[in-house]
């Protein structure tokens, strides 16, 4: 199960990677390569968008079905456990607004460097 996460945790490095390159000043002779690498890896990064739902709707259904533990119902370790799995659907939720961030962001400075490229 936590290998989805994983996989979208390295997704998101990778995105971010590529974007503190690309925007990175004095790196003129790399930046050509760069350019043409991030412009490949857009299409197959485009997956990670409906993973991302997929990951939120799966949040979201862990979240409606969680047993709930209010008051005195529930014994310390059955407290502890329904924090840790909030604080897991947290944490979840943040790296997945972060893979669809970082892609944003790659996709319009991939773009604008490509504009900047055509002009000059």
């Amino acid at each position: 199960m936590a290998l989805k996460w994983v996989v979208l945790g390295y997704a998101a490095a990778a995105e971010a990677i590529m974007v503190i390159l690309l925007t990175m000043p004095g790196l003129d002779g790399l930046r050509r390569g760069l350019i043409a690498v991030a412009r490949k890896l857009l299409k197959p990064f485009l997956a990670i968008v409906p993973f991302c739902f997929f990951l939120l709707m799966e949040i979201y259904w862990k979240y409606k079905t969680r047993p709930s533990c209010y008051g005195d119902s529930c014994t310390p370790s059955d407290h502890l456990r329904h924090q840790k799995s909030i604080m897991k659907s947290q944490r979840n939720a943040l790296l997945i607004a972060s893979a669809l961030t970082f892609y944003w962001i790659l996709y319009s400075v991939t773009n604008l460097v490509v504009r900047i490229e055509q002009i000059n």
